[in-house]
């Protein structure tokens, strides 16, 4: 049964694709996103929301009549673009925790959240954009939610709209190894932001369906190319 979905982060590199993969599928019966700036695709099923101040996100999300059944957030900057780290947590950790508590308050059963690899790592606990990551990840789970959705890509490939220096960099290099070694390597180093995206949208349909193999379910990087290639499904 088709349901209505919300994408958050719409406007980037793995959430614009995870927009144009729920309105290419007949699983979404409409699909809602919140920006700010609207998002290029057009379709029928598309309910756009723009607005500026992110401050109003929450509330624009609680007001979303019927509520979506299931929230996908890629909701991301970076410290460059946001003016500093101080300014990227307010987006990366602060405002992705308050969108999942007004999407738990709204009536949501099903939120994905799209975070990255090494979160959990040795020394995470000592780099900012990790205890981001983590935050969210922990706040989403404590949410208890019907089903909480983590994937943690490695570095996401794909042509982004601004060039980020450093991802560009290391993108550039995942995919020239891969270009020697094979795309094994870059399985484990990279995944292509459309992989991600249908792995994250094959997640949510799984969980609608009552599928979802655990209540809190992280998709490492092995998990996301599974899923997002091998046994996709258009």
């Amino acid at each position: 049964m088709a349901s209505p979905s919300l994408v958050v982060g719409s406007t980037g590199l793995v959430g614009s694709h995870i927009l144009t993969t729920l309105l290419a599928s007949d699983s979404a019966s409409a699909v809602h996103t919140i920006s700010r700036r609207a998002p290029k695709p057009a379709s029928p099923k598309l309910h756009s929301i723009v607005e500026a101040d992110t401050t109003q996100w929450a509330a624009k999300l609680a007001a979303i009549t019927p509520p979506p059944t299931t929230v996908l957030s890629a909701l991301g900057t970076t410290r460059a673009a946001a003016g500093g780290i101080a300014n990227q947590w307010k987006i990366d950790h602060d405002l992705n925790v308050e969108l999942a508590r007004a999407a738990k308050q709204a009536g949501v059963r099903h939120f994905v959240f799209v975070s990255s690899a090494g979160t959990r790592g040795l020394l995470a606990n000592r780099v900012p954009y990790s205890q981001m990551k983590t935050g969210v990840e922990d706040s989403v789970k404590a949410l208890e939610f019907e089903t909480a959705i983590i994937l943690r890509p490695a570095v996401i490939l794909g042509r982004r709209e601004t060039a980020q220096p450093g991802g560009d960099f290391f993108a550039g290099l995942v995919s020239g190894l891969a270009k020697v070694f094979g795309t094994g390597l870059q399985d484990m180093m990279g995944q292509e932001a459309e992989v991600i995206a249908r792995a994250a949208v094959h997640a949510a349909r799984m969980a609608e369906a009552g599928e979802a193999p655990e209540k809190f379910w992280v998709l490492e990087s092995s998990d996301i190319v599974r899923m997002g290639r091998t046994e996709w499904k258009d």
